[in-house]
């Protein structure tokens, strides 16, 4: 049985169509991703983080006090960790701990009366709630996605 041009046209056009609209249902139903953008000021011990352009928050940390460091520069996160205890200072607990450089991290901490002044011994030290949000974001959006920027 054979059919003409046109009828080929119309039950192709279809087909075409109902491609285009499973394709669309398909990449609708996935997460959108976006660019993370964690930007630390040590001068003002505050972070902002930026997801697609757009700040999103402002947060108090803490970072290094005197006699420590934390370090400047940009960086991709490498590894997350929901639980983490520190292996060099006395198991300190460090929650929803995005690692960045070496054994720094962003994290949670029980310290939250010192956030917005120097009291770390390296790392950024977040309120518990605002570590487990940003952990949220980095992981949904994922880490090779991420910058982090530390400066002054």
């Amino acid at each position: 049985m054979s059919i003409s041009g046109e009828e080929f046209f119309v039950r192709n056009r279809r087909l075409v169509a109902a491609g285009l609209a499973g394709l669309f249902a398909l990449f609708s139903s996935l997460p959108a991703f976006a660019d993370v953008r964690i930007r630390i000021d040590k001068s003002s011990q505050t972070m902002t983080v930026s997801v697609d352009g757009w700040n999103q928050y402002q947060w108090p940390v803490s970072t290094a006090k005197s006699g420590y460091y934390t370090p400047t520069g940009t960086w991709r996160p490498f590894r997350l960790e929901r639980s983490w205890y520190s292996r060099k200072y006395d198991n300190a607990p460090m929650p929803n701990s995005i690692f960045f450089t070496g054994g720094y991290a962003i994290h949670g901490t029980v310290h939250v009366s010192q956030l917005g002044r120097p009291a770390s011994r390296g790392c950024i030290r977040l309120h518990p709630a605002h570590a487990r949000e940003l952990f949220a974001i980095v992981s949904q959006q994922g880490m090779n996605r991420t910058r982090i920027t530390i400066t002054n």
